[in-house]
């Protein structure tokens, strides 16, 4: 349950990030008289309309049920036409596309925090630190009851979440929960413009080594990027971990840019060509500078398109040591045409391929968009498609980007899971209703809190065995910190202390040296051939 919650998550990102990859255009206009081959196109275009024209209005007027003519047409018919195409053409309805540009510049406007459902109650997750609802009180566990005076027990958290949003310098009013709160808290809040940024603060996990972990690609990602490890002192920088686990893509000018941040000044870090399109190559613009450290970057089967991009440019180039699994494997350029009624078409128009000539793109031929999408061979690689990086490493196309040393993290056990959907955010709902909302800097659970931890799950019907428990320890201690970070402190501080407790991270500190170790070969080789 806990990776198909995941998968979710992830495959929304998704949907996103295919259609931010080359960001919005407008059609082209053609001035060119009709070919034959076109006006051959334009009648049976014809007869297909009329065709359709008469079957909705036979539904129309036949049908059960009154007929919603956007609900026909955004919802069936158009979607219904993509689904023959290929996984990720897409069209937004009005809503959708709202959201899309919301992603886009990760800007809206609303109260600033997340929320989400826990049972059949929709919860404060995590207020953003400085946004109206973390300055007016609002805190983690809170259960909202009504938003505006309208109750929410019949509402998905998503519906919650866009009743919050709404135009700059307007109040809303939420009232909530709070367990150990004897009656229920309103409050007033204005809304304001939110914004998110794509990279999370960078931090020196262990002298001069950083880490950086970029979320998505949106409009500011590379200036973010750069700003990050501008205030760390890139001059000072001896190793960085890159994280792209998760990340599931988004525009490519700033992958484009994020890999050129890494990259000698004009080296490619990306082309594309299709039917309707000539080869474009981009390459890296500003250089590095002269910062040649070495990195490693972490991916996953759920790091895509512009994630992809990024990792497949340092790898092919050999200037990244990659590091984890096999990646999704979505190299579809998808362009986006604005429509009427504030809708918009992605439509897929053209293949990505590395700086060494290997295709991006998983084949999807063969199998149903569900098995694309939730089943995964992270061994997939297309034996034909076999190029070079620029040290002369073998690399394969055609099934995302083959990391150069695996790490996958084990799978959860049913008490992890258990914990992970639910125990520990309840536990801490619990615990900070009797304790106050503090907890020094550095601090992790100790065996106190694990035993008050324990008791509790029993008290509350949670089923495990004591050695299920105990093997459990370390596992319980970092995601119990990650948890209560959010409440003492804030999701900024909860994501640093849960990178700086991750195995993975530390395995990618230590594969620093495999990191060094190609990019002295790589100088090495390419002097030779100069």
């Amino acid at each position: 349950m806990v990776r198909n919650s995941r998968v979710v998550w992830f495959l929304a990102g998704l949907v996103l990030s295919a259609v931010l990859t080359c960001g919005l255009v407008s059609p082209r206009v053609h001035a060119n008289a009709a070919t034959a081959e076109e006006q051959s196109t334009e009648a049976g275009l014809r007869q297909v309309t009329e065709n359709f024209a008469k079957v909705y209005s036979l539904v129309e007027t036949n049908f059960a049920t009154p007929v919603s003519p956007g609900e026909a047409i955004y919802k069936g018919a158009i979607p219904g036409m993509l689904r023959n195409l290929d996984p990720h053409s897409t069209f937004f309805a009005p809503k959708d596309y709202q959201a899309l540009r919301e992603e886009q510049n990760g800007r809206y406007s609303g109260v600033g925090m997340q929320v989400g459902p826990r049972g059949s109650k929709t919860v404060v997750l995590a207020p953003f630190p400085g946004f109206p609802a973390y300055r007016a009180g609002i805190r983690p566990g809170d259960i909202i009851l009504s938003v505006n005076d309208r109750s929410t027990d019949t509402l998905t958290s998503t519906e919650v979440a866009d009743m919050l949003k709404g135009p700059r310098n307007t109040t809303v009013k939420i009232v909530v929960q709070r367990e150990g709160s004897p009656d229920y808290l309103p409050f007033t809040v204005t809304r304001e413009d939110v914004t998110r940024p794509t990279v999370q603060p960078a931090f020196w996990v262990k002298p001069g080594i950083a880490y950086v972990r970029i979320l998505s690609f949106g409009d500011f990602t590379s200036r973010e990027l750069d700003a990050n490890l501008k205030r760390l002192g890139e001059d000072s920088i001896e190793g960085l971990i890159l994280d792209l686990r998760n990340n599931p893509g988004g525009l490519l000018n700033q992958a484009v840019d994020v890999a050129g941040h890494f990259l000698e000044r004009g080296q490619t870090v990306v082309s594309h060509r299709g039917r309707a399109s000539a080869e474009r190559v981009y390459t890296a613009q500003q250089g590095n500078h002269g910062h040649e450290y070495p990195i490693v970057v972490l991916v996953n089967q759920y790091s895509a398109s512009a994630a992809e991009i990024v990792s497949g440019a340092l790898q092919d180039h050999d200037r990244a040591w990659i590091l984890g699994q096999t990646t999704f494997g979505k190299g579809l350029v998808q362009t986006v045409f604005p429509l009427l009624d504030h809708t918009g078409l992605a439509l897929t128009t053209a293949h990505f391929y590395t700086p060494s000539g290997r295709l991006i793109q998983r084949d999807y031929s063969k199998e149903s968009f569900y098995d694309y999408y939730f089943t995964r061979d992270a061994n997939t690689r297309n034996e034909n498609d076999v190029k070079m990086t620029d040290s002369g490493r073998t690399v394969y196309g055609g099934g995302g980007i083959l990391p150069d040393a695996k790490y996958a993290a084990p799978l959860m056990d049913s008490l992890q899971t258990e914990l992970y959907r639910n125990g520990l955010f309840s536990f801490s709902r619990n615990y900070f209703a009797h304790h106050p909302a503090a907890l020094p800097k550095g601090w992790m659970p100790d065996n106190s809190l694990l035993e008050d931890l324990h008791d509790y799950l029993l008290d509350n019907g949670y089923q495990f065995t004591e050695a299920q428990f105990t093997g459990d320890h370390d596992w319980i201690k970092r995601y119990l910190a990650k948890e209560m970070y959010i409440w003492a402190f804030n999701v900024d501080d909860s994501d640093r202390v849960f990178a700086m407790t991750d195995p993975e991270v530390e395995k990618a500190v230590n594969s620093l040296p495999q990191a060094s170790a190609l990019l002295e070969s790589a100088k090495k080789v390419i002097v030779e051939r100069r």
